[in-house]
């Protein structure tokens, strides 16, 4: 990555340094806690994140780091709107729901990789002692966790209502600060963009960022999404005129038209 990049990269981290954390982690800490303990200590969670290696690509930044943050809150996001389910019920999907977190990027780079997971899923899971059920909740949740494609509506089915909504949860809680503390700059790296191509895609960009606002699905996702991707709106619009003005001076003005990201 070029020095005008790795400048920005560091400006955007510090930047989401300086922002409050967001609510939700002070809200759900307990919940947090218990499902990282499960994430760390649950045998058929540790197996699954050895066997989901091969398939996550850390380079386009949907690597372990990525879904283990997916995992960990998707699961809190079940225990926090899963009163209305046997406690019993709740507890395993919150395990489900770290499965979902695992493996919802297992296909990213695929054309509709939402559904290419969902089967791929079902592949992986195969010797797994989970039963057909759990195993038709997985796929569906990733097969529904994709912004901007419509789903079907679900119908007497609040266990999948429940784990479907929180996979998209805390996935697009990423779209907030994680979005420009790693996501862009390792997309970016990947993609081998120029500037000036980055330049014309970052308006679009943050348009994107902040259409999901409305999206969110559970109660929890609604009340404490928005201010992850109000978050990220500022680190982005802040960042995005920094890019301009960086791009414009003459210490890196050469880059604009020229180089490619190395």
């Amino acid at each position: 990555m070029n020095k005008l990049l790795t400048e920005l990269k560091k400006e955007a981290k510090n930047l989401a340094a300086a922002l409050p954390t967001p609510q939700f982690y002070r809200d759900a800490e307990t919940q947090l806690e218990f499902s990282h303990g499960m994430f760390f200590d649950h045998p058929l969670v540790i197996r699954l994140q050895e066997d989901v290696l091969p398939f996550l690509y850390d380079e386009y930044a949907h690597g372990i780091y990525h879904s283990k943050k997916v995992a960990i809150e998707a699961g809190a996001i079940v225990l926090k709107n899963g009163d209305h389910l046997p406690p019993d019920t709740v507890r395993e999907l919150v395990l489900l729901a770290q499965f979902c977190g695992l493996l919802h990027d297992i296909c990213r780079l695929d054309e509709d990789h939402a559904l290419c997971g969902a089967e791929t899923s079902r592949v992986i899971l195969n010797q797994y002692p989970l039963s057909g059920r759990s195993k038709d909740l997985i796929a569906e949740s990733i097969a529904r966790h994709e912004a901007f494609k419509p789903a079907s509506p679900i119908i007497d089915d609040p266990e999948l209502e429940l784990l479907s909504g929180a996979l998209y949860d805390a996935d697009k809680f990423r779209w907030g600060p994680d979005n420009f503390s790693t996501t862009l700059w390792e997309i970016c790296d990947y993609e081998d963009w120029s500037l000036q191509e980055i330049i014309e895609k970052f308006p679009k960009g943050l348009d994107m960022i902040k259409s999901i606002e409305s999206t969110f699905r559970t109660d929890t996702g609604k009340k404490y999404g928005p201010e992850m991707i109000d978050q990220g709106m500022t680190i982005g619009s802040k960042i995005y005129k920094r890019l301009i003005e960086l791009s414009e001076s003459p210490k890196y003005s050469t880059y604009k038209k020229q180089n490619p990201i190395v």
